[in-house]
């Protein structure tokens, strides 16, 4: 079966219009592409139709109109998708679009997570293809969904995009010229390797999902930041163990959490230190977010809701003991959101030291 689109622009069905979903559609829509934004939020689609997309932040003030409407809504056939729902909604979200699919259709994980394999499963059964049809990426930009029809612009990033199978194609070259309107397009010949390498380094953004404090009193003080050094050496050897090479990508590099000796972790503590700069530089706009953590924390604080980590870090550690890794400190870490999310266990800097302790209790206390 072709990888490639038939001739002429792509036509794009973004399904999940949050903060990634919804700043690519509403940046693509400006620059004149056919795409609709797709949401099973009544409210917030009606909102989107009646006064566009509002967009704050660190762009400034930003109207867009878009075309926008419940998944009922879409008709056969679908070009080309973005699932950008939370990783956890993947399959549901997959699951109402399969009848709208045909053979040459395709696919991206605009999410975080290790989505692409469920969805190449889900297509094969469907007698649709597999893994041919499916587009990895990585949105490393970043904002929230405030209020229907109004997101918050939190931080700038590019974005990975990269077949999952074979060489580059032309539907990957005309993906990259949309995207482009909305941030920097970085394709890549190994974009597995670069989702493994976004939830090893996203294993110190669940860390600091365990306080509700800015960014700057979690990773941003040395103590902290060395449990989250600890976790994130873990999650590496996990994919290590798994074959995968784990690709460097913007402000994450993989050699930097191999510490052997004191100055080796000191040095990681400072790219640490100079990644929570290079997110928040952006911010000094006098525009007052109120995003000011993860996403993560922001399920969980604000949103009231499961947050993204079973389908994502969570998987690490399935990953990991599959492959007989060990996966102790982030399975520990994991267990620890999830009893937040119950009800069981209080964000604070408690947390911190109960993982602090656990790591030097397992012997993986960084040099």
């Amino acid at each position: 079966m072709s990888a490639s689109p038939s001739a002429g622009p792509l036509r794009l069905a973004i399904i999940g219009a949050g903060a990634i979903g919804g700043l690519a559609g509403a940046y693509m829509t400006q620059a004149g592409h056919d795409v609709v934004l797709v949401d099973r939020w009544r409210e917030h689609v009606d909102a989107m139709n009646a006064s566009g997309l509002a967009i704050d932040g660190v762009r400034g003030a930003l109207t867009v109109p878009v075309r926008a409407m419940l998944p009922e809504h879409l008709k056969a056939p679908l070009e080309g998708v973005l699932v950008a729902t939370k990783s956890q909604h993947t399959l549901e979200a997959m699951r109402q679009i399969l009848p709208l699919l045909k053979p040459d259709s395709f696919i991206v994980s605009f999410q975080n997570g290790f989505n692409e394999p469920a969805i190449a499963d889900l297509l094969q059964h469907a007698g649709l293809g597999g893994m041919h049809q499916v587009i990895g990426s990585i949105p490393n930009y970043g904002g929230a969904l405030l209020d229907p029809g109004q997101i918050e612009f939190v931080h700038e990033g590019p974005i990975q995009l990269g077949e999952m199978l074979g060489p580059r194609t032309e539907r990957l070259g005309k993906l990259e010229s949309m995207l482009s309107a909305l941030t920097d397009v970085q394709l890549s010949d190994n974009i597995w390797g670069q989702i493994w390498a976004k939830e090893v380094y996203s294993a110190q953004v669940v860390f600091s999902a365990l306080v509700d404090a800015p960014i700057s009193e979690s990773l941003g003080q040395e103590r902290y930041a060395r449990v989250a050094g600890a976790v994130v050496r873990e999650a590496l050897e996990i994919a290590e163990a798994n074959g995968i090479v784990v690709e460097a990508f913007d402000f994450f590099d993989p050699d930097n959490y191999r510490p052997v000796t004191a100055q080796d972790t000191e040095r990681l503590l400072r790219n640490i230190q100079h990644a929570i700069w290079l997110l928040k530089k952006d911010q000094n706009t006098g525009y007052r977010f109120r995003k000011r953590g993860s996403g993560i924390w922001w399920d969980i604080v604000y949103r009231n809701r499961p947050s993204e980590v079973r389908a994502s870090n969570g998987k690490l550690v399935e990953y990991g003991r599959q492959a007989g890794a060990d996966t102790r400190l982030n399975a520990r870490l994991c267990d620890m959101i999830y009893e937040v999310e119950n009800g069981v266990r209080p964000l604070g800097f408690a947390n911190y030291l109960e993982l602090e302790a656990y790591v030097a209790e397992i012997g993986k206390s960084l040099p």
